[in-house]
């Protein structure tokens, strides 16, 4: 009877581990079977791989130093390589460039597992999928995408306002395709930056920060000195600027809420009508 449960417990072994296994339900290679896989054991050594949640996609700036984050885990002696998708160009090999184009750098530091492909003064063209490549026997690799973005900044009803003196100038600085709000934005009358406690007073500025930055420059009863070229200068973007016209009359076309409109509407149907009669 002992004999006979022996041998069952010798087939449920063959069983298990197939004819090649061993008692420990490794394979002849070392490494676990599917009972007991190595993630759950750590009986194996995974090799390199990849630390996906430090290489991500990046979004920067055109003219501003880009950057794509490799982080390589048990790297060993293998060799890091970044390729370019768009023409299956090598750049960098280890910490050599092999383009070029020397705005292409590797970056490493020895106590670190992180890989670095440096792109100075990026342009739009340089947008694309950049693959981060370990020399193992078949190389694996991780891809990114880079997206290089020009902000734009532009003032609602440029480029010259007409007011009314004793009227509030209200303008309107918006900021968008920017990957992160800017720090901050800077206003200029002038070319000389403005005083918010100024002995002027009534002069302030409201900005609402997001994927499209708002910035409000507000001038209260506006005077003569007030007229002139105002600039709205982001931190992260091209400054843009603004002729302001403040004026004792009434011209035809004068600033309203934002807006453009007639001061002298019948004053516009009669002349029409006389264009109308006369043919001129």
């Amino acid at each position: 009877m002992a004999l006979l449960f022996g041998a069952i417990g010798v087939l449920a072994l063959v069983s298990r581990t197939g004819c090649t296994g061993n008692a420990n339900g490794l394979g002849t290679n070392g490494v676990s079977e599917a009972d007991y896989p190595d993630m759950d054991l750590g009986l194996a050594h995974r090799g390199p791989h990849f630390d996906v949640a430090y290489s991500r996609n990046v979004t920067a700036l055109v003219g501003k130093t880009a950057q794509l984050n490799c982080r390589v885990h048990d790297l060993g002696n293998r060799t890091v390589s970044w390729i370019r998708h768009r023409d299956i160009h090598l750049l960098t090999s280890g910490r050599m460039t092999y383009t070029s184009d020397q705005r292409f750098i590797s970056v490493h530091n020895p106590h670190t597992e992180d890989w670095i492909l440096k792109i100075r003064f990026p342009q739009r063209r340089d947008s694309g999928i950049y693959e981060c490549q370990v020399g193992t026997t078949p190389p694996i690799g991780h891809r990114m995408y880079l997206s290089v973005v020009e902000p734009l900044t532009t003032i609602l009803g440029g480029p010259e306002l007409f007011i009314n003196m004793g009227s509030t100038i209200n303008l309107t600085c918006v900021v968008q395709h920017s990957p992160e709000p800017p720090p901050a934005i800077r206003w200029t009358h002038h070319d000389e930056e403005i005083n918010y406690d100024s002995p002027r007073g009534g002069v302030s500025v409201i900005t609402e920060k997001g994927e499209t930055t708002t910035s409000h420059l507000l001038v209260q009863k506006a005077k003569a000195p007030d007229s002139g070229r105002y600039t709205c200068a982001p931190a992260n973007a091209n400054p843009r600027s603004v002729i302001v016209h403040v004026l004792s009359e009434h011209p035809a076309a004068m600033q309203h809420g934002g807006q453009l409109r007639l001061q002298y509407p019948i004053s516009a149907v009669l002349l029409s009508i006389i264009v109308t009669i006369t043919g001129c």
